[in-house]
């Protein structure tokens, strides 16, 4: 059954704000959904369902083992439901030790990719894990870049390979697999409606526009944050201060010194011009 629409994006790129939005829009509350209760997606990376999938510890085996398990780890969940599962991923669209794509075709029906400005993901990530943005920027620019990728403690999740920002969105872009429809960030922010309405529109969910303008609604920044402020948010890591922090397009021009903008530049510029982020001159947007 090709029942699962991947919610893709390398971390700090808006994944939690679409689910927000998901959410709200399944929901005939007239309240905004729980930020602690984001039920419109699963985690692609959660350990406890791979365990329950393989009917063994997934922390028996390797990372490498893992991953030729996990296509048929996506197989059980699909099965598990004959409705539409969304579940959302920070992998880049890699092949395992198999040469077969950890995300299989044969179960999915679309992925949605959520892309930022590097620039402000820089900032986003090294607040979001407490370092300094010249380490976020080295971050961004390594082919080896994972997450929950450490051995010495188990975690929650399992390893998640993300590559560099580049080559995470054109591992996503480029692949030709599964249909996928491209958000930008700054839209979702600039241009709500038009942006939550094509998503909708390509899932083939009901083109309700009364009803996306209240998940909008409900899925403000502002409403998450506060929500955020008043009960907390599980998914925070303990060394951030806040998730939702300011969710604006264009911090990075307060932040970045030009020295780190030119780093990201030199090291992204072909995708970045490809997205809408470089000016025709070359210059950031």
């Amino acid at each position: 059954m090709r029942n699962i629409v991947w919610l893709a994006s390398y971390p700090k790129s808006g994944n939690t704000w679409l689910r927000a939005f998901l959410t709200n829009f399944q929901s005939s509350a007239d309240v905004p959904a729980d930020i602690n209760d984001l039920g419109a997606a699963r985690f692609a990376s959660t350990r406890c369902t791979a365990d329950e999938a393989l009917g063994i510890e997934s922390s028996d085996l390797t990372w490498e083992e893992i991953d030729c398990y996990r296509p048929a780890i996506y197989r059980y969940l699909a099965a598990q439901s004959h409705d539409l599962l969304f579940v959302k991923s920070h992998d880049a669209y890699t092949l395992n030790c198999n040469t077969e794509p950890i995300i299989p075709a044969d179960v999915t029906m679309a992925g949605v990719y959520v892309v930022r400005n590097p620039l402000d993901v820089a900032v986003s990530l090294a607040h979001y894990r407490g370092i300094p943005p010249d380490d976020a920027i080295d971050q961004m620019a390594s082919e080896t870049a994972t997450l929950s990728g450490h051995r010495e403690r188990l975690s929650f999740h399992l390893r998640q390979t993300l590559l560099s920002w580049s080559r995470h969105a054109l591992s996503w872009i480029d692949q030709h697999a599964i249909p996928l429809h491209v958000i930008r960030y700054e839209d979702m922010s600039r241009r709500p409606l038009e942006t939550f309405r094509g998503l909708i529109q390509f899932l083939g969910l009901p083109d309700d526009v009364e009803k996306i303008n209240r998940a909008v609604a409900f899925s403000a920044f502002d409403k998450l944050r506060q929500q955020e402020l008043e009960s907390g948010f599980r998914e925070k890591p303990v060394e951030t201060a806040a998730f939702f922090r300011r969710g604006r397009a264009g911090a990075w021009k307060e932040t970045l010194t030009n020295e780190q903008v030119g780093r990201l530049v030199r090291t992204h510029e072909a995708v970045m011009r490809r997205l809408g982020y470089l000016s025709e001159a070359g210059f950031p947007e």
